[in-house]
């Protein structure tokens, strides 16, 4: 795994042994639409910490906020122990910031791009650090228009690591990349984190929050409803495996939470789920339940309970849906 070297001298932590972010009842509204509602959220030194949830959860507002690049309406806010209304300057030296869509100059190379990047900061990787940290070795002289959009992507990482951040921001960085790409990010990402840096992610893909975040806050309409860690918020549905299923039969909730080692019952569309402690003991009971009512199963699977699992219990809808 590659890791990035910073020339000497280095610049002291700033505030000590402060947590990355802290904020406690962040509030912000455009009009009359509550985008973050009283958020409370701390965020541990060297960790990856997720912000979970569907489009128009709230995620882009809280962290353009904890960005400084949109002001809070109420709350206080804190970012390496520091204010952004009293020390800007010293915050965005400190910070790394890749946005949902970033914009090159079409005709520059990767190396030209990082490289002016990298000016603007007094202190940093190397330039071919950088592009090599991003595996981007082969395409240094690659003009961006002729870049893949994971490509596009890492090269947006590069420059936002340009500076030696200690806070990396990264805002839905895998939208609509192929499983490959996706992939090719999540190794950068993993190894900005070995060595000794913040991320902040926020992401609607479940997988994606699942295999990097060590924490997570799941947000819905600017609120978070749950937090913890990934496997915290699995448990908490109080089953390893969700039996998802449709019949002609009709059956209560109260017949179906009745069948063995089932803890929670729901739907999704016209299907039925069920999060269970064993398949072994449920399914059976399950279709002779269907039986006994005189009915049919017409569709039936299995899965391991997933963050989209935990989203659905707590809100009625998936992370996807719009």
């Amino acid at each position: 795994m590659r890791t990035l070297q910073t020339p000497s001298p280095e610049s002291p932590p700033a505030h000590g042994d402060a947590p990355a972010i802290r904020c406690r009842g962040l509030h912000k509204r455009f009009g009359d639409t509550v985008a973050v509602k009283s958020l409370d959220l701390e965020v541990r030194r060297g960790e990856c910490f997720g912000l979970l949830g569907p489009n128009g959860a709230g995620k882009t507002t809280t962290i353009e906020v904890l960005e400084g690049l949109q002001e809070r309406d109420g709350g206080e806010l804190e970012v390496l122990g520091m204010r952004w209304d009293r020390d800007a300057s010293a915050i965005r030296a400190r910070l790394g910031v890749q946005l949902q869509e970033s914009e090159f100059y079409d005709k520059s190379t990767v190396e030209e791009a990082v490289r002016m990047f990298r000016s603007f900061y007094p202190r940093g990787p190397r330039v071919d650090a950088l592009i090599g940290f991003v595996q981007l070795d082969e395409k240094r002289r690659t003009q961006v228009k002729n870049l893949s959009g994971g490509q596009r992507q890492r090269l947006s990482v590069a420059c936002a690591l340009a500076g030696a951040p200690d806070v990396l921001f990264l805002d839905e960085p895998t939208t609509g990349l192929d499983p490959q790409s996706r992939r090719q990010l999540w190794d950068v990402c993993e190894a900005f984190r070995a060595g000794g840096g913040t991320i902040l992610l926020t992401t609607h893909f479940m997988d994606e929050a699942e295999h990097l975040s060590d924490r997570i806050a799941i947000l819905d309409r600017g609120e978070i409803i749950a937090q913890g860690t990934p496997a915290e918020l699995i448990r908490a549905l109080g089953g390893d495996h969700v039996v998802e299923f449709a019949s002609t039969a009709q059956i209560e909730d109260d017949a179906l939470s009745a069948l063995p080692g089932v803890s929670r019952v729901g739907s999704r569309g016209e299907s039925r789920l069920l999060t269970v402690a064993a398949l072994h003991t449920a399914v059976p009971a399950l279709l002779d339940l269907v039986a006994a009512r005189g009915g049919d199963l017409t569709a039936l699977s299995t899965h391991h309970a997933t963050l989209d699992d935990v989203f659905l219990a707590l809100t009625g809808r998936g992370l996807r849906d719009e």
